[in-house]
């Protein structure tokens, strides 16, 4: 294998609390790093870096590690920017323009889906986002979904199907019988194409006990869940997702003290996508009181057509750092190893030794540029590890 020598780093954050500065951050100042194809080899000043094959000069510029973006739904097609123009006037978001967008998508072909797709995930990757979780969700048929999570595979090995999105129109008068159809026939086919299951467990989507029996029926298919949780209300869904040892529970914007609670004695994941509330004019969730209290949290960006047709991490972090009193460390070190936690990954979000070689040079001497210039390009160059899947990357 090639090895490469990243020399003249100003600051390289690794997550590795066994590395430099021992925080949980792992920083060190005036570094270098040596990586193959596959991994992290070598971590230290820059005064005592080995040789390698080759070698890069990060010209005093800061070293992440990748993002790890462990919540979107990239695969759909259609926009809906007049949605969002209505709630900056003033209309309430409830989750009801889902329906337009599994329409676009039923009705595009398989091409169009994969150029929107590539589209998106090659912005994701400029942006230094090197490990994502691509949801299903948009069809909401069994060929449908079996077609979306096909395509998500060319993307990622994190495949999520999400089948209980909402209840399709076809099925308005009859949710017990999408429900049977979610998990039997649906289940079935999609099973093979997934890593994880997800269901929208919110007013208006799906309900606590039926949650829990389309959770509990994909575990049985060798799937392991998440949740959609308590975004449009205080609906118990955090409770669910802790009771079935949820990697993740996502939005949180609507917590109280015992949700908090709760998540702080699990190792479920706090997922915050405050790009959701951004684009929905909805309060952004309460990140501090979670990390007061011991709570893991991942930032993603839930890049979707409707409430967050987000794909800058930098973006995220800098909305997290301005509306939901993180510091840029807390908001970068939730979008890297957060996002691993959240997939329950150890090989990625960090860089230390043995960690898969994904990370991003940076246009600026610190970390902190990421939420200092928001809507700048600051992400200078995003690599990514051999990827087993097609590698659609820059």
């Amino acid at each position: 294998m090639t090895t490469l020598v990243i020399r003249n780093i100003a600051e390289l954050t690794t997550n590795d609390p066994s590395i430099g500065d021992e925080s949980s951050l792992g920083r060190l100042r005036d570094a270098a790093m040596v990586v193959d194809d596959q991994q992290v080899l070598w971590v230290g000043p820059n005064a005592t870096a080995p040789d390698a094959d080759e070698s890069l000069d990060a010209n005093g510029c800061a070293v992440i590690p990748g993002f790890v973006d462990s919540h979107t739904h990239l695969v759909f097609a259609g926009e809906r920017s007049d949605e969002f123009e209505a709630r900056m006037a003033g209309v309430h978001y409830d989750g009801g323009g889902i329906a337009r967008t599994v329409d676009s998508t039923r009705a595009a072909s398989i091409d169009d889906l994969r150029e929107g797709t590539t589209k998106r995930f090659a912005e994701l990757t400029a942006g230094g986002v090197t490990t994502v979780e691509i949801k299903s969700g948009y069809e909401l048929t069994v060929e449908g979904e079996v077609r979306d999570l096909r395509l998500a595979e060319e993307f990622t090995t994190e495949t999520t199907w999400l089948g209980a999105h909402v209840v399709p129109p076809e099925y308005r008068k009859d949710r017990e019988g999408y429900i049977e159809v979610l998990t039997s026939s649906m289940l079935d086919a999609c099973a093979p194409l997934a890593k994880w299951a997800d269901v929208f467990c919110d007013r208006g989507a799906f309900s606590i006990d039926e949650a829990r029996f389309i959770l509990e029926s994909a575990r049985a298919k060798g799937l392991a869940p998440r949740l959609h949780a308590n975004q449009l209300a205080h609906s118990g869904a955090i409770a669910l997702g802790v009771e079935l040892d949820c990697a993740s529970v996502d939005h949180c914007t609507y917590l109280d003290d015992r949700d908090i609670d709760i998540l702080s004695a699990s190792a479920t994941v706090a997922t915050l996508l405050p790009g959701a509330e951004f684009s929905t004019r909805s309060p952004f969730p309460s990140a501090r009181r979670l990390l007061d209290a011991g709570v893991t949290v991942a930032l993603a960006t839930d890049c979707n057509p409707g409430s967050s047709y987000v794909t800058s991490m930098a973006f995220v972090i800098a909305l997290a750092v301005r509306e939901m009193a993180m510091s840029v460390d807390e908001a970068l070190w939730a979008s890297t190893k957060g996002g691993a936690l959240a997939l329950r990954r150890d090989d990625v979000g960090h860089l230390g030794l043995g960690a898969r070689a994904d990370f991003a040079v940076l246009d600026g001497s610190r970390a902190a540029h990421l939420a200092y210039r928001p809507g700048g390009n600051v992400v200078a160059q995003t690599f990514r590890a051999t990827f087993t899947a097609t590698d659609v990357s820059t």
